[in-house]
């Protein structure tokens, strides 16, 4: 069974692999309940968006970590990806620029992950 942290690390190296951007992990878990990590990240195209939804989740699935569920898949702009430990945040550039999640949630400290994506 792989910790909440090690999960989250698996799917930072998924986007990564398949070349989302200005992935940023956040520590969650002290100051909500919603889960106990985010990652914020950009894709290029709607298309983009897609594919590393349907990455990560078939990765982590494998691991043993189905999603508990996945929203906005149609719309494109912005894809919510649940994992009940973990919510991942797939942007297009606007939409991220737009509804700021960083900003959102400032207080929740960055998890340095300069170790698991490729440079």
């Amino acid at each position: 069974m792989l910790t909440p942290l090690e999960i989250a690390k698996k799917a930072v190296q998924v986007l990564d692999a398949k070349k989302a951007t200005d992935i940023k992990l956040l520590a969650t878990g002290d100051i909500t309940v919603l889960a106990d990590y985010f990652i914020i990240c950009t894709a290029n195209s709607t298309t983009h968006i897609k594919t590393l939804s349907d990455e990560v989740e078939k990765a982590l699935e494998e691991l043993g970590e189905p999603a508990i569920r996945s929203e906005g898949y149609r719309s494109g702009g912005w894809v919510l990806v649940d994992f009940g430990c973990l919510v991942i945040h797939l942007f297009l550039k606007e939409t991220r620029e737009f509804y700021s999640l960083e900003r959102l949630w400032a207080d929740a400290p960055e998890v340095d992950i300069s170790k698991i994506v490729i440079e």
